[in-house]
């Protein structure tokens, strides 16, 4: 396949002759570890490897188990390609595809909570855990006036000191609050959604024909039915295949 793509679209986005593809764990709609082998499975780990199949060239994965630290691996030059959720302060260094999954970032609370629903939360004394540098850590940091955002390494991170402080809520991707609140009783997710989330990939800015090339693949993959029987083949039926891209 890669004889029918321009040369610079291949030594672009894998210049060192492999695609090294950056996968996060901590969005379990996105990416899962195969129980069996620990590799990577679901529908960012299969985009990649139909990406690096086109290419000509082997994938290696590069794994994290937040976004924030894919993000803060971009100047280390570790990774070719991504799978991130579109945000401006990302967009300074990374150039991203249109959107090819949606989901919604939500709430966790104790029960008991007086909170109730995504208006209630922006008040002075609401304190909320959050994985730092997430697409909704920092969407929130932007739109939140009076909570307290208490920014923690990771998404696992940002659970355990909800528990451990007692804080009054936990913000993330609804699929993973959901899981959450299912394996731990007495907590329950909040319903709307305080932003909706654009999952998409991106490279390195400066990488033009590579860049280019993605927003095409992007959309091929969306069109053909590729992301949305990757999401059910892993699990992922909640989540939204994002629609075309305007032209």
């Amino acid at each position: 396949m890669a004889n029918d793509l321009p040369r610079n679209v291949v030594t672009e986005l894998a210049p060192s002759g492999k695609l090294r593809a950056a996968i996060n764990f901590g969005n379990l709609v996105l990416a899962q570890k195969d129980p069996t082998s620990g590799k990577p499975r679901g529908v960012s780990p299969d985009l990649a490897r139909e990406l690096a199949r086109r290419l000509g060239v082997p994938v290696e994965f590069v794994t994290f188990d937040a976004a924030g630290k894919v993000f803060d691996a971009l100047e280390a030059g570790v990774w070719d390609v991504a799978f991130l959720a579109i945000d401006p302060a990302r967009a300074a260094g990374i150039d991203f595809t249109a959107p090819y999954v949606v989901i919604e970032g939500t709430y966790v609370v104790p029960s008991n909570s007086p909170l109730r629903a995504i208006a209630d939360f922006d008040r002075d004394g609401v304190r909320i855990a959050v994985g730092r540098a997430s697409a909704y850590e920092l969407y929130l940091s932007r739109n939140l006036k009076h909570a307290t955002l208490i920014r923690e390494p990771s998404g696992a991170d940002a659970f355990d000191l909800f528990l451990k402080d007692r804080l009054e809520a936990v913000a993330g991707v609804r699929q993973s609050l959901t899981a959450f609140a299912k394996s731990h009783p007495g907590m329950r997710v909040i319903p709307g959604r305080f932003m909706q989330i654009e999952q998409a990939m991106g490279t390195p800015k400066g990488r033009v024909a590579g860049a280019r090339y993605l927003r095409e693949f992007v959309e091929e993959m969306k069109a053909s039915g590729f992301i949305a029987d990757a999401l059910a083949k892993s699990g992922q039926i909640d989540a939204a295949v994002a629609p075309p891209a305007p032209r």
